[in-house]
């Protein structure tokens, strides 16, 4: 049975955790709490030292949009080729031009230097003018999977995109559903799509571990309290794997 369940992590215990919850394939990043940016190779080598299933590294210098400067492409190009010698298994990466459309010089720029890493566009896609020209000009780049909560704010809210998307995707590019993934929604997307493939984050919010908390002084968005850690819950992937392997299964017999 062939799925992808995919576990956005920033972390070695995240990653960890994703793992043991049935997650086989993971899509590493730094700062996930501001939607992901690139990693280091450090962690890139540990995640990889204490995990054994496939890694894919998301490429996005800073927050905000994907309109990148010549500086900016400047560290994409070189983190692609860095994280291509250091062994990962894919990259994450997706720019745009100033009117929405993908910006298929830049993106031409990048998968030059991928090697025989796969190459997912991340959610700027979510963000672009027209998904049915991006899709095609993703056939077009050789691009091999497109995440996307069908240019809604949840994958839910998104389906009927998403479902749209996989049909005329051929089978050339996997579609797969991200934002609001959790076991439930699987659940229902297996049962009203032909979706499958799946990324969650599974997190869940740790308390510092911090007794002493100097009062106002933020490191950051003074919004986010810097006593509170995202992580992985191994359960919440548990729950999202078994609701996909029988979801399919029950597919399969209908």
């Amino acid at each position: 049975m062939d799925y992808i369940l995919e576990c956005c992590v920033d972390s070695v215990e995240s990653a960890i955790h994703a793992e043991k919850g049935g997650a086989n394939r993971l899509e590493l990043c730094g700062n996930l709490i501001i939607g992901g940016t690139s990693p280091s190779l450090s962690l890139f080598k540990q995640v990889k030292k204490h995990t054994g299933i496939r890694v894919n590294v998301l490429l996005r210098p800073r927050f905000g949009d994907f309109l990148y400067s010549d500086y900016e492409m400047d560290i994409l190009e070189d983190e692609v080729k860095a994280f291509e010698q250091a062994g990962a298994d894919g990259v994450v990466i997706g720019c745009l031009d100033a009117d929405g459309n993908i910006d298929r010089k830049k993106m031409e720029r990048l998968l030059r230097h991928t090697g025989s890493m796969s190459v997912t566009l991340h959610r700027a896609f979510d963000v672009c003018r027209d998904p049915y020209q991006a899709l095609e000009e993703c056939k077009q780049l050789g691009i091999h999977t497109i995440l996307t909560s069908g240019q809604k704010a949840s994958c839910l809210e998104g389906k009927e995109l998403i479902a749209e998307l996989v049909e005329r995707a051929e089978g050339q590019v996997d579609i797969m559903a991200g934002a609001g993934v959790g076991a439930n929604v699987i659940e229902q997307l297996v049962r009203e799509t032909k979706l499958t493939s799946f990324h969650m984050s599974g997190k869940v919010t740790l308390e510092s571990g911090m007794r002493y908390r100097k009062e106002g002084v933020s490191m950051g968005l003074p919004s986010l309290s810097e006593f509170e850690i995202w992580q992985t819950k191994e359960e919440n992937v548990k729950a999202a794997h078994d609701a996909l392997v029988n979801g399919l299964q029950a597919r399969h017999y209908q």
